[in-house]
């Protein structure tokens, strides 16, 4: 249950009968929420008034416990859409991290759909495993969780073109665009989340250059919300800015490369021995 105060602090709590929630501003006993529809208003020891309700996902994957950084809440519905991940869908994940994206995943493709997790470090899946079962009540059937790394897969562990979407969260994405193109079928959707601006450059150039995938889109999410009270209506002097880049494609057809590009490269834009799509274009004294 997520308890949150007159000031907006939040408290998430595991409800056991007999326990007591302690709190600076009084103490609320668990059996007084237990059973009760959400949206009702507990009452602390002090008098200070909390509204219970269950936590949504945004709320969980901010608090819960990690091993490695997790993919904030703007970013992973970014994903899911650019992903077009849905009921049914077919989804493979590499680079679970704390678990945080799994569960919009798992949620998004719903029962009827798969989410399959590869991570290398086995540490970071088992916190995975955890939260991923704590918010579900248990281990979806949907889901399996392979510790290796995605390079190292075959054809056994993920068959060819089975894939609907593949999500890559690590540092050298470009590595394993070779196995993008083998697991996914055609016309399915590459996500990538990267941190700089180098990792950003490599991979799409590297996209590009194996002509394999649709010119790549990259963009970022910045929310910021708004103070409301009365005519005091202003922006935040907070916001949720800068957390990683996006790289979103699409895979070509079997045989089939994408179309050059027409658009004309930006001076200095590549250096004198580039030699990738749109070398041709590059006019002598235009390089950096």
């Amino acid at each position: 249950m997520q308890l949150t105060d007159t000031r907006g602090v939040k408290v998430t709590i595991t409800t056991v009968p007999g326990a007591i929630l302690h709190t600076h501003r009084g103490q609320i006993p668990h059996d007084s929420l237990i059973g009760m529809d959400e949206g009702f208003i507990a009452t602390s020891t002090r008098g200070i008034d909390y509204l219970v309700q269950r936590p949504q996902l945004d709320d969980y994957v901010l608090g819960m416990p990690r091993q490695a950084a997790v993919i904030y809440p703007k970013d992973a519905a970014r994903i899911v859409a650019l992903g077009d991940v849905g009921s049914g869908s077919r989804v493979l994940e590499a680079g679970v991290g704390s678990g945080a994206l799994t569960c919009y995943l798992l949620k998004a493709a719903g029962p009827t759909g798969t989410v399959t997790s590869v991570e290398r470090r086995s540490d970071f899946a088992e916190v995975a495993r955890e939260n991923v079962s704590r918010w579900f009540g248990g281990t979806p059937r949907s889901w399996r969780v392979s510790e290796m790394d995605l390079v190292d897969t075959t054809e056994s562990d993920i068959p060819t073109g089975s894939q609907d979407t593949l999500i890559l969260d690590m540092l050298a994405p470009w590595e394993c665009l070779d196995v993008a193109d083998r697991v996914l079928r055609a016309g399915g959707s590459l996500v990538s989340y990267v941190a700089t601006t180098t990792q950003l450059s490599r991979l799409v150039e590297s996209m590009r250059l194996s002509r394999r995938w649709t010119e790549p889109r990259a963009e970022e999410s910045i929310v910021r919300t708004w103070h409301l009270d009365g005519l005091a209506v202003r922006p935040d002097h907070r916001m949720s800015g800068h957390t990683g880049f996006l790289v979103a494609a699409r895979h070509m057809a079997p045989g089939q490369q994408s179309p050059p590009r027409r658009r004309r490269p930006a001076p200095g834009a590549y250096g004198q021995d580039y030699q990738g799509p749109g070398a041709d274009q590059v006019e002598e004294g235009e390089s950096g």
